[in-house]
């Protein structure tokens, strides 16, 4: 019998869109928003649950994720860095649903509205849970988003340096790359000329 496992989306969505120059995430998308596009794609994966960080003063955007049914962790300070959001999604995670360690998170940006199920669900059909190892997509020989990492991985979230980002991980421990031929592993939009240029795709 196969082991069983949950997985748990990590998104990240407490910053500040300084790039934009306004907010990206509520920016219009088809007949929802860049984020409500998004969180559709978890909500259609086989993702078990997914986790929001946001900012408290962000009403849009918890709104949306209410709509959507997606756990929303607001943490009491600012988080500067995107590992910081993944450190307080990971706390929110470990203490709402005790996670084991055959279990997994997935991360990937918040505004990323191309995302699509299909390439969640190949990145969760590609975990082995009796020798786990992180998995990223890959596309044309570069690798994109989501990114799968056993839990036990969230305990060295933690102890990255303070130029680390979560990437750093990849370095450490055995990666597994599948070729998913799907260039929207890489969509995700900070500009004003990115957002006009994936509307076209």
């Amino acid at each position: 019998m196969p082991t069983t496992f949950r997985s748990f989306a990590i998104v990240p969505a407490a910053g500040k869109s300084e790039r934009m120059g306004r907010d990206k995430l509520t920016l219009p998308w088809g007949q929802t928003t860049v984020f409500g596009s998004l969180l559709s794609a978890w909500r259609a994966s086989n993702v078990d649950e997914v986790i929001v960080v946001t900012r408290p003063d962000h009403e849009r955007v918890i709104a949306i994720c209410e709509s959507a049914g997606v756990s929303i962790a607001i943490p009491e300070h600012p988080l500067p860095e995107m590992k910081d959001s993944v450190r307080a999604a990971l706390t929110y995670v470990q203490s709402h649903f005790a996670p084991q360690d055959m279990d997994v998170w997935l991360l990937a940006p918040a505004d990323m509205p191309l995302l699509n199920s299909t390439i969640v669900n190949q990145v969760l059909a590609a975990h082995t849970p009796d020798s786990p190892q992180i998995v990223a997509p890959a596309q044309a020989g570069k690798r994109g988003h989501p990114v799968l990492f056993p839990w036990p991985l969230a305990k060295e979230v933690d102890s990255l340096g303070e130029d680390e980002g979560v990437n750093a991980l990849l370095k450490h421990h055995s990666l597994f790359t599948i070729d998913c031929g799907d260039d929207r592993i890489h969509s995700d939009l900070d500009t004003p000329e990115d957002y006009e240029r994936l509307r076209k795709l």
